[in-house]
């Protein structure tokens, strides 16, 4: 398995897995690459988000991508000052269970090391439907520290 920094070049890519993880996220509701492609290119042009891409160069198809990590830098002082947000991990079903999200997490977490972060924080999907997703984390190493919430502005 290779694991490789993405670029603003990748932002099809970067589209293609996010919208499988928020097709699977939503139960199945399609949703389509091309509305993320110009946000994720915006995105990915940032200093403050960066993310990895696994991929399997020996599997059926040696340049596609099985896996994705993206990070968003944050900042709090209970936090600890500057620190890091995983706000898309995905990895195409063929592949789960095989160390593909361990071997993204360790890459975050190098990341997180040069760029002086105190922390990795990411919000896991509702419960108990997606208690393998939890269970993962906390095998990582993640603790709980509460629900999160959200307000559309």
């Amino acid at each position: 398995m290779q694991i490789r920094d993405v670029t603003d070049r990748d932002a099809l890519i970067v589209a293609d897995l996010v919208a499988e993880l928020l097709t699977e996220l939503s139960g199945g509701s399609e949703v389509e690459p091309g509305s993320l492609e110009e946000v994720a290119r915006t995105l990915l042009k940032r200093d403050d988000v960066t993310g990895s891409l696994a991929i399997d160069p020996d599997g059926p198809d040696p340049d596609m991508p099985v896996g994705i990590i993206l990070l968003n830098q944050c900042a709090a002082i209970y936090a600890g000052g500057i620190f890091g947000e995983i706000t898309e991990l995905y990895i195409r079903p063929d592949y789960r269970s095989r160390g593909v999200a361990a071997r993204l997490l360790s890459a975050a977490e190098a990341t997180g090391r040069a760029r002086g972060w105190a922390r990795l924080e990411v919000g896991a999907p509702s419960q108990p439907a997606w208690h393998r997703t939890l269970a993962f984390y906390q095998r990582q190493g993640f603790l709980e520290t509460g629900p999160r919430l959200r307000r559309l502005l």
